[in-house]
């Protein structure tokens, strides 16, 4: 009660205040054609409408001020775009202009100051980022060297489900299982270390419970928006205690990364991500500096993980609930790898249907459904529309993804849509479009497509009843499901053939 109170009496302090500028501006600017936009109040702009999931109600406030639309968000501006065409031009024509990042508290402190290559404004020290995001992380001869991780990763997987599988249906909970693999697979590379596992898989458990605390932490709250990032009054006092929670958990997190390079500067054998960031520390010590190295590694980390597990999630729902595909992604499987042979990475080229299922699934469960905010550096227009300087973009991709005019039957799971070639790339955007797009594209795209095809060649899979598979979302930066997937899996043959080999080389 009483921080309302303060709060009320705050913002009754700089009324006046904030409506003398506001006179001020509005006489001196020029007129500009904004987009549409709803009423909006004092102070807060527009963030009374701002409801979760923010997507589907920005596709709604899309139907009735149009595919550009803008709000205030406080003092800021925030244009909203669900058209394939405005999405083209801005991705083009005004790229450079929108590189931007818009600030942020998480970026602030969870993101090294808007140091990393996720948050980082447009300019020198970005280029040079994703330049080694490009050539020293993401690269597809690094990638490749990181093969026999997300091999055994995945093996590791199979048979944990085929332990009580082997005779008989067992019902298994996924979520968890999707979550642990991505993170042993992305710390696998970053650092040689599993944090998810069963007794002797997990070599220092106090470490991984500080690990496992701070992605929760993370999940919680390092992702989420928030009203203080938009009114000054209420950050100021911090209401809620929010940029508080946020310095903390900055601060364990670094020191933890911190830990992790400490660990590595003295022992030079190793083939894991520090390694090769710590070696070219050694020739480039005034750029690889420890800050550098610590944002690389956690943009990995924070992007790479839930993004995949989730698209999985998701994935293994939609087959479910459409037996059919499933059966169709199973006879490929066995006609173009055998039941023999446990499929590959490399097996993906030409396992075209189970593509088209991971297409699919991004179109309709994008894990960043408004894609990563943009901001304006300079004045542009958008479809005749004019866009001031630090104007925050949102793209809605989920709206795109789903609009009955870019899409037959728009709202149906329908891989066959993709079997004749890939959508363009501004009706079909997962991971974003232009210079900014995601770093982690290629590794994601592999992580997901030798998993899924992998639970489908080894596993029969059937819902836990009859009813299908509740496909409602939940709260979350990446859209996780309401309800954690919960299905029913019995090992196919190929399990007995394979179970063996799984004991060899995990």
């Amino acid at each position: 009660m009483e921080d309302m109170v303060l709060i009320f009496s705050s913002l009754s302090l700089v009324v006046v205040a904030v409506a003398f500028k506001l006179i001020i501006r509005l006489r001196t600017a020029t007129p500009k054609h904004l987009p549409p936009s709803p009423p909006s109040l004092p102070i807060l702009g527009h963030l009374h409408l701002a409801k979760k999931p923010l997507h589907r109600t920005l596709h709604s406030l899309s139907q009735k001020y149009g595919q550009i639309f803008s709000l205030r968000f406080g003092s800021h501006l925030v244009v909203i775009l669900s058209s394939p065409s405005a999405v083209e031009e801005c991705f083009t024509k005004n790229d450079i202009v929108l590189a931007n990042r818009p600030p942020s508290l998480a970026g602030k402190h969870i993101g090294y100051n808007m140091t990393t290559v996720v948050t980082a404004p447009y300019g020198d020290h970005w280029r040079n980022l994703r330049r080694i995001c490009a050539l020293e992380i993401f690269s597809t001869n690094r990638l490749n060297m990181f093969l026999g991780i997300r091999r055994d990763e995945i093996k590791r997987l199979l048979r944990n489900l085929g332990r009580n599988s082997s005779q008989d249906f067992t019902k298994v909970q996924l979520k968890s299982m999707f979550l642990e693999l991505t993170f042993n697979i992305i710390m696998g590379m970053v650092a040689g270390k599993r944090y998810y596992g069963y007794g002797e898989d997990v070599k220092d458990e106090e470490e991984a419970r500080q690990f496992r605390k701070i992605m929760r932490e993370i999940t919680e709250n390092g992702g989420a928006s928030n009203p203080q990032d938009f009114v000054p009054i209420l950050r100021w006092i911090d209401h809620g205690g929010f940029e508080k929670r946020l310095m903390g958990l900055a601060k364990k997190t670094d020191a933890f990364l911190q830990a992790l390079i400490d660990k590595m500067k003295g022992n030079e054998e190793g083939n894991t991500m520090i390694h090769h960031l710590l070696s070219l520390q050694k020739s480039q010590p005034e750029y690889y500096t420890d800050q550098i190295i610590k944002g690389l590694i956690s943009v990995m980390l924070f992007a790479g993980t839930h993004t995949s597990a989730v698209t999985l999630e998701w994935a293994m729902s939609n087959l479910l609930n459409n037996p059919h595909v499933l059966k169709k992604a199973k006879a490929e499987l066995d006609s173009k790898i055998g039941e023999e042979n446990l499929m590959d990475e490399p097996d993906m080229s030409k396992l075209h249907y189970l593509q088209s299922i991971i297409s699919e699934t991004l179109r309709l469960y994008p894990a960043a459904p408004l894609l990563v905010p943009h901001m304006s550096s300079d004045d542009c227009t958008i479809e005749g529309y004019d866009v001031p300087r630090n104007t925050m973009l949102l793209v809605n991709a989920w709206a795109i993804h789903r609009d009955p005019k870019v899409w037959d039957d728009a709202t149906s799971f329908k891989p066959e849509r993709f079997e004749c070639g890939e959508a363009e790339a501004h009706k079909l955007m997962p991971f974003g479009l232009g210079r900014r797009a995601c770093p982690e594209a290629g590794l994601a795209q592999r992580t997901v497509g030798l998993a899924l095809g992998s639970l489908i060649q080894c596993f029969e899979w059937e819902r836990v009843g009859k009813e299908e598979v509740d496909m409602a979302e939940g709260n979350g930066i990446t859209v996780p499901k309401a309800v954690a997937l919960e299905a029913m899996c019995k090992a196919r043959p190929i399990m007995n053939n394979l179970r063996s080999k799984f004991v060899d080389h995990v």
